[in-house]
């Protein structure tokens, strides 16, 4: 890894930290939101290594993202919160091929409040006290293309301690990566799928097809029967078989994002539209909106948090998106395609495998 980090798999360490943490972190869009000097002090700790493990991801993939922009690049914002962190958030707008390109980091700490501690206990969270510290670190990112041909893609990994009253702790790692085309290419959804089986396969065999499942399940606009795109990986909750082989597996499924999509990007930057392909482009545009304001926990997680940073939350809404009163693909068209397996969730591997 270019010499800059390197993770053992039998007892992860982030070599940067203990050799030459200052030329490491010369490769991120900004300096850390922890002090360094506090990162280099607690190098094995679970919140340093996760730190610089979303901010790694940060900057790999803003610099793979410009490489294909001929207009632009991202405008760094480096933010701190009252209550405890803060966050960098990377936005690039108007480019010519990224119409809009967000890819945000946070690592806060605080008093989780009463609606958030509610939250987390109606997902099965025992949580003994109404308001409980915490601490959490991810990243997270949603790139709207300017061509209709080049699908969006959204990922998000993230780690998340709470302290018991009795001082111990509770951890957890969850996240994900999915694609939402605008125009359905079954090649490239076998190209995205098959990257991330393969990062869930260097850990556990029984990953990919539970996480695939889970996606399914979780981007689903519910209101109007429909899955956000074709999928991809989702878990949450995550605190097996231990913290540093979770940490190992995040790790993997990060480092995933750049070979899953940024050919998709490539092959397509170029293709040729017309106004109907971006009128449909618009109208998904709005079902993504939908689904991030009314289902997704994390939008909502964000907005309960004491000092949230709402530009940063809604960072993964589109520049520009439609609705059209009750608007019907015309049938056998591409777009009735798409919506079909939108309806459908289809096992895109299946092929690979028989």
């Amino acid at each position: 890894m270019t010499g800059l980090a390197a993770y053992n798999a039998s007892n992860i360490t982030v070599l940067a930290a203990q050799n030459n943490l200052d030329s490491y972190i010369q490769t991120f869009m900004s300096k850390p939101v922890t002090d360094v000097e506090k990162l280099r002090k607690n190098q094995n700790s679970m919140r340093t290594k996760m730190e610089l493990l979303v901010m790694k991801t940060q900057a790999d993939f803003c610099r793979a993202l410009e490489s294909l922009e001929s207009d632009g690049s991202f405008r760094v914002d480096r933010w701190s919160r009252q209550e405890g962190g803060g966050g960098v958030t990377c936005v690039l707008q108007d480019g010519q091929v990224f119409e809009k390109a967000g890819v945000n980091v946070s690592v806060v700490t605080g008093t989780l409040p009463p609606g958030a501690v509610q939250q987390m206990r109606a997902r099965g969270k025992k949580m003994d006290q109404d308001s409980v510290p915490f601490f959490a670190a991810g990243v997270s990112a949603v790139i709207h293309p300017r061509n209709p041909m080049i699908p969006t893609i959204h990922f998000n990994y993230r780690y998340f301690e709470v302290e018991n009253q009795d001082g111990s702790t509770k951890w957890w790692f969850g996240g994900g990566t999915d694609l939402t085309p605008y125009y359905l290419d079954d090649e490239d959804a076998r190209h995205f799928h098959k990257a991330l089986k393969a990062a869930c396969d260097k850990h556990d065999p029984s990953y990919y097809a539970t996480f695939k499942e889970w996606c399914d399940n979780y981007f689903n606009i519910v209101h109007r029967d429909e899955r956000r795109g074709v999928g991809g990986i989702f878990f949450d909750d995550l605190d097996t078989p231990n913290q540093n082989e979770a940490f190992q597996f995040v790790t993997s499924c990060a480092e995933a994002v750049i070979p899953s999509y940024i050919p998709l990007v490539k092959k397509h930057k170029d293709d040729g539209y017309g106004y109907r392909e971006r009128q449909w482009q618009l109208l998904r545009r709005g079902r993504y909106v939908e689904f991030n304001l009314i289902y997704d926990r994390g939008t909502k997680f964000g907005l309960y948090t004491p000092g949230a940073r709402y530009e940063s939350i809604l960072m993964s809404l589109p520049l520009n998106a439609k609705w059209e009163y009750m608007h019907e693909p015309e049938a056998g068209s591409k777009e009735s395609q798409l919506l079909e397996v939108l309806r459908n969730p289809r096992d895109w591997l299946a092929d690979a495998r028989a």
